[in-house]
């Protein structure tokens, strides 16, 4: 049998977004639902793609532990830093499907992340019903930011946590709401999550719209 590479990313249901939407909640009820494999993609981006980061810096010829905090989260204001973001996520997705060529499940795999961008999956799938994007309404992210210790997580090393704070929740706004406009020109799903559907329906609605691939 010849190998393909590609295979398991081609036939991955994927579902991206902005932060605290509930990516993560909707793709596990999905893999126990129906005995599929969950790609949980800030597991990987926060753990082993941080070795890939420091020895792709080291080739730029970048400090290897990356700008200073201060820099990174207090004096850059947020159009910028989702600027930084947006722009790290194509060689962030290459190690995705790097991890993703690794896998080859019984099953499709169901990826989710923000960095599994609209733009970056279309091209990898044979249809763009195989994605969906979550974003979360203004009302629904000061609801997940107030409940969500993970989402009030000072980055370490800064001088001025408050600011940081709020520069990291307006930059995630932004690159979701890119999300939601690159998912809108490739003629990707929406779903605007409110907070009026629990994890439970949230996973109906999603379920629904990969009943073909299920």
């Amino acid at each position: 049998m010849e190998f393909d590479a590609t295979a398991t990313a081609r036939h991955a249901l994927w579902i991206g977004g902005g932060q605290w939407a509930g990516k993560s909640t909707v793709a596990v009820n999905l893999t126990l639902r129906h005995g599929l494999t969950t790609y949980l993609y800030d597991r990987h981006d926060a753990r082993g793609h941080d070795d890939r980061r420091v020895a792709d810096r080291v080739r730029r010829g970048e400090p290897p532990a990356g700008p200073d905090p201060d820099v990174a989260w207090v004096r850059t204001d947020p159009a910028r830093m989702a600027a930084e973001t947006l722009a790290s996520f194509p060689r962030r997705f290459d190690w995705v499907l790097d991890d993703l060529s690794a896998l080859v499940p019984g099953r499709r795999v169901v990826a989710e992340g923000w960095g599994l961008r609209p733009e970056l999956v279309a091209p990898v799938v044979e249809s763009v019903r195989q994605l969906v994007v979550l974003v979360p309404t203004a009302e629904f992210r000061a609801r997940q930011i107030a409940r969500l210790p993970r989402a009030r997580a000072v980055p370490a090393g800064v001088s001025d946590p408050e600011r940081a704070l709020r520069n990291r929740w307006a930059r995630d706004e932004l690159v979701a709401a890119d999300a939601a406009a690159q998912a809108k020109r490739l003629g990707v799903r929406v779903i605007r999550v409110d907070g009026t559907l629990g994890g439970e329906e949230l996973t109906d609605v999603v379920q629904e719209h990969f009943a073909p691939y299920l």
